[in-house]
């Protein structure tokens, strides 16, 4: 008996879910482009087997364990490393069994589908997930993944993904694509530029961290001019793995345009561990318009993941590290903070400047209308805790008047959990394929076109904007 309900997601009103069905059957087999995220390029160096379950799709996965660990789970439980390299369970089915007897703190969330989707769709599991099946779907889990089948790239080529970027700090030495590039598997998998490290003084090890960007570029990156010319060769280092984008993670959407001998002394004070906050954001937001700039001349994409108030637990942070789901929404200005990157090169045909928020309230106010009217910018798909169908509902809805569906860009999945992958652009077919139907349904749109428009969201306009 199959988990998943075909009709899943589609409209409850007859004639608009015939019309939803009909445009995603035409584009539920596309390939899959997957312009940002952050799986591990060393399982496609490696083509290792996965582990086992457990550390396949549950201990990986923030959006798991964050919701098991609001029930009073620990962490450890669920075999996350602790930095000091304490005590976790290691005992991976023991993990597994947690799971899934807690499965239905998963009721009605994008998460209870997207392992559905796993389960049903890449494992053959036909029984629902709970602590009776756990045994029983573990051992059939842990069999597929034995066999070469389930091995990293033969799952790549069975998700029919063309592209795929990975997320590297700007001072990894990316060996793991080295390693993929010299293998000559045909698998398209490329880099991207992720540069807060060496961007942010409120890093840890900021100083130490430019230092070593400028050693790994042969420039002096304590001088001003020094740590642009680095910035400049990692990028051209990046691009020779194939990336396209480079992605910015900060907690405002600031930027600033300032003069050189200002930026300059901003930056002396970041190395010296003497800025102000508010100078540190002005030297971030600096950077992200020089960032631009840079784009302009190397012609990589530039995506900006403003407004989360990252490692909300201090006491999470300092036993696990960064990116254990204690990352929580705030509210965003985007009219005012971009103007100055916008002032400097927002009508630059040669650049496109990607934005994402976490700020849903931005979506009719601020960003749709900034979309719809500045050459270089678009807006990213919903993210994060918005990456769900009612996120996606309400983006289309709220964006799609003003900025329409060509100031967009497609649909990307953000994720370390691979076998989410055709889970989430699944949900994002469906979801788009009812937004077109209801469309059509009221008149705003004409039926022949929205065809096109479903392969458009579907695959041409992230293969476009993300130039894959």
């Amino acid at each position: 008996m199959p988990i998943l309900d075909e009709n899943r997601l589609f409209p409850t009103d007859p004639t608009v879910r015939a019309l939803a069905r009909d445009l995603y059957e035409a584009i539920k087999d596309l390939p899959i482009i997957s312009p940002h995220g952050h799986t591990d390029p060393r399982w496609f160096a490696e083509d290792a087997a996965f582990p086992d379950p457990a550390q396949l799709l549950v201990t990986p996965d923030h959006y798991l364990f964050r919701m098991l660990h609001s029930q009073g789970i620990a962490l450890e439980d669920l075999g996350v490393p602790r930095i000091d390299g304490g005590a976790i369970e290691q005992d991976s089915r023991k993990i597994w069994r947690l799971f899934a007897a807690n499965y239905h703190l998963f009721r009605g969330t994008p998460s209870r589908i997207w392992v559905d989707h796993a389960l049903q769709e890449v494992f053959g599991v036909d029984e629902r997930l709970s602590a009776a099946s756990a045994d029983a779907i573990y051992e059939h889990i842990d069999a597929s993944l034995k066999t070469d089948a389930f091995r990293p790239r033969a799952l790549f080529e069975r998700f029919n993904i063309e592209a795929i970027s990975t997320t590297e700090s700007a001072i990894d030495d990316l060996k793991w694509h080295k390693i993929i590039r010299d293998s000559g598997w045909n698998g398209k998998v490329v880099t991207a530029y992720r540069p807060d490290a060496v961007i942010d003084p409120d890093f840890d090890g900021f100083a130490d961290n430019v230092a070593n960007m400028g050693e790994m570029a042969g420039e002096d990156a304590t001088t001003w001019e020094g740590y642009l010319a680095a910035h400049r060769n990692r990028r051209a280092f990046f691009k020779s793995f194939g990336a396209t984008s480079s992605d910015h993670g900060h907690p405002t959407a600031r930027t600033e345009d300032l003069p050189k001998a200002e930026a300059a002394a901003l930056f002396d004070k970041a190395i010296r561990g003497k800025c102000s906050p508010e100078e540190a954001d002005r030297f971030r937001g600096h950077m992200l318009t020089e960032m631009a700039r840079m784009s302009l001349d190397d012609g990589l994409v530039m995506q900006i993941h403003p407004g989360a108030v990252r490692n909300h637990s201090a006491s999470v942070l300092a036993r696990f590290g960064r990116d254990k789901g204690y990352d929580i929404p705030s509210r965003t200005d985007y009219v005012t903070a971009l103007r100055p990157l916008l002032d400097a090169v927002g009508s630059e045909a040669g650049l496109t400047l990607i934005v994402f928020t976490l700020d849903e309230s931005s979506y009719t106010r601020e960003l749709a209308p900034l979309a719809g009217v500045y050459p270089a910018l678009r807006l990213g798909p919903p993210w994060w805790f918005h990456d769900s169908y009612e996120g996606m509902i309400r983006f289309r809805k709220m964006a799609t008047e003003t900025a329409g569906f060509y100031n967009t860009v497609g649909f990307n999945d953000d994720t370390r959990a691979f076998c989410s992958i055709p889970a989430r652009h699944d949900v994002a077919r469906r979801v788009d394929c009812s937004f077109l139907a209801t469309l059509v349904e009221t008149g705003r749109l004409d039926r022949d076109e929205a065809p096109e428009v479903a392969r458009d969201l579907t695959y041409r306009l992230a293969k476009q904007a993300y130039k894959l």
